[in-house]
């Protein structure tokens, strides 16, 4: 059963992953790096994931194929989308969101490789109304 404590445990497990991908591989690379060590990291520590998971819309009994693509599904329950940019603005807050909402996810996590420190000024964690809903 998912709880709110799983999902924290869970979130500080991944961020922790992260945090092992930057302090081998430091700010300034691609993306797409950042994206295969993550993925590694996570499959060495054993978590159920998929990458690029393609997120269609739903409206009003329609798919709709919006050529949406998240990062990493973690567990079936955690969304992380993963940056390597200057600096977030809001439309990454905005496409996380809108995959949690999408898939009825109730956490997600940003993440940003190109900063100093991932734990302070890298990553940034969202929750919804399907957290909201989760026992304690």
């Amino acid at each position: 059963m998912v709880t709110k404590k799983l999902l924290d445990e869970l979130t500080y497990a991944i961020i922790g992953c992260a945090i092992e991908v930057h302090k081998n591989l430091g700010p300034g690379l691609l993306e797409s790096v950042y994206q295969k060590c993550f993925n590694h990291e996570l499959y060495v520590k054993k978590f159920n994931f998929i990458s690029q998971v393609f997120t269609p819309i739903n409206y009003k009994g329609v798919i709709l194929d919006a050529d949406l693509r998240l990062d990493v599904l973690i567990e079936n329950v955690l969304i992380v989308e993963l940056k390597a940019i200057e600096g977030m603005l809001p439309i990454h807050e905005a496409q996380l969101l809108t995959y949690m909402k999408l898939l009825k996810k109730p956490k997600g996590i940003l993440i940003n490789f190109n900063c100093t420190n991932i734990f302070k000024e890298g990553q940034k964690t969202f929750v919804n109304e399907f957290y909201a809903s989760l026992p304690a």
